[in-house]
């Protein structure tokens, strides 16, 4: 299928987990991807050939997504190397987790500045291209905390909450120069941070899906490629939950 054919699209930390699954997704379908993450190191490198092994143009562009001027000038870089940009993965995030009265200004600051600062820059920075364009798809991560919370990640959960007021700002703003904002708010997903947690950690978890499974990386790549193509043409300013039913 080439659902995505002649387009680019741009996803921030996509060098592993849902990021890489997300930019492996849309390159099937035809996709040049251009990904960003903080260092681009052997396994950043491994995810780049891995995405042109399937045909499509792929660069991997260092750097820090929280930074303002840092990110314009990559989607600058971007713009020049594939001459258009028509979707925005906002999928850089980290967590610093810690309950409320023992969590340090520095641990705040660090989890808003990647998880939700990072989108507005990079929304900020491509919106000019879009708007000249008149189409674009942007796509931001949220989560299953951002709607419902979750004790020991304030951080976490006010950067994903401000995830899904700022996808539908975007929206309302944007829409009528053609351009679609939404969000995907993953539940509980197997990937590499999950693998360190106990087998007993994990069963508990399970027992609260109504689904007893953890989602797979693919199965929120799926619904961005559904967000990133003209599947979604009417859908703008959504927060599509992927989650088994959990919350």
């Amino acid at each position: 299928m080439t659902l995505l054919q002649n387009k680019v699209a741009i996803v921030t930390g996509a060098a592993r987990g849902i990021g890489k699954q997300i930019a492996l997704t849309l390159a099937k379908e035809g996709c040049a991807i251009a990904f960003t993450d903080l260092v681009i190191n052997e396994q950043a490198e491994a995810t780049r050939q891995e995405i042109e092994a399937l045909g499509v143009k792929c660069c991997a562009y260092a750097s820090n997504a929280a930074d303002f001027n840092e990110t314009h000038e990559v989607v600058n870089r971007i713009q020049e190397e594939f001459g258009h940009i028509d979707i925005l993965v906002n999928n850089a995030g980290i967590t610093k987790d810690g309950l409320m009265l023992r969590m340090t200004e520095q641990q705040w600051d660090a989890v808003i500045n990647v998880n939700l600062k990072s989108a507005f820059n990079f929304i900020h920075a491509v919106s000019p291209i879009m708007m000249r364009q008149r189409s674009g798809s942007i796509i931001s991560m949220s989560s299953v905390v951002g709607l419902n919370g979750n004790a020991g990640q304030a951080n976490y959960a006010a950067s994903k909450a401000g995830i899904i007021a700022l996808t539908k700002s975007v929206a309302k703003e944007m829409g009528s120069r053609g351009i679609r904002a939404n969000a995907i708010a993953p539940g509980f997903i197997i990937t590499d941070m999950t693998a360190a947690l106990s087998e007993e950690t994990l069963n508990e978890f399970v027992k609260m899906i109504p689904m007893r499974r953890g989602g797979q990386p693919e199965e929120v790549a799926k619904v961005a490629l559904f967000l990133a193509s003209d599947l979604s043409s009417y859908v703008s300013g959504q927060v599509i939950q992927v989650n088994g039913a959990m919350g």
